[in-house]
């Protein structure tokens, strides 16, 4: 299965999580590291795209394709087995309990969540710290420019 991560230059080629523990997340609070992806392209760049204006916009992403075998281990979270407002702004404290159990436990490499930015689409957490990290592989990385359009007033 591929999945798309979006990221600045600086951190291409690295599958650490360090930039989510810096701020914590939806699924990780303050300190504890995860990876996230995305399970398209276009998911991947609105996810990002919601943490920026135009003004504030960096212009050296790079958008990394990984590739996680059928035989790394995943979990999946339906939105049923979420509380309500679990997709709410800020993210709930239980979003990021959820996400940090996923890490500590170190039970499976990647958890399939549902993405608040687009409904019906999926996000992946990958645990950089599962024994199955190192079958994760990055596959591309390219040059990504956002249409200036998205930004419009």
């Amino acid at each position: 299965m591929e999945v798309f991560r979006l990221v600045q230059t600086e951190f291409v080629g690295k599958l650490t999580g360090k930039g989510a523990a810096i701020k914590g997340g939806r699924w990780n609070s303050i300190g504890i590291e995860m990876i996230y992806t995305a399970g398209n392209r276009s998911l991947a760049m609105a996810e990002v795209a919601v943490h920026f204006s135009l003004g504030t916009l960096p212009s050296n992403f790079k958008m990394m394709t990984l590739e996680i075998p059928s035989t790394v281990s995943m979990m999946s979270l339906s939105e049923k087995k979420l509380s309500e407002g679990w997709n709410s702004f800020p993210p709930p404290v239980n979003t990021r309990q959820f996400g940090d159990r996923f890490i500590l436990e170190n039970g499976v490499a990647v958890l399939k969540v549902p993405s608040v930015v687009t409904p019906g689409d999926f996000n992946y957490l990958i645990n950089p710290f599962h024994k199955d990290i190192s079958k994760i592989r990055i596959v591309s990385v390219e040059d990504f420019l956002f249409d200036k359009r998205l930004f419009k007033p």
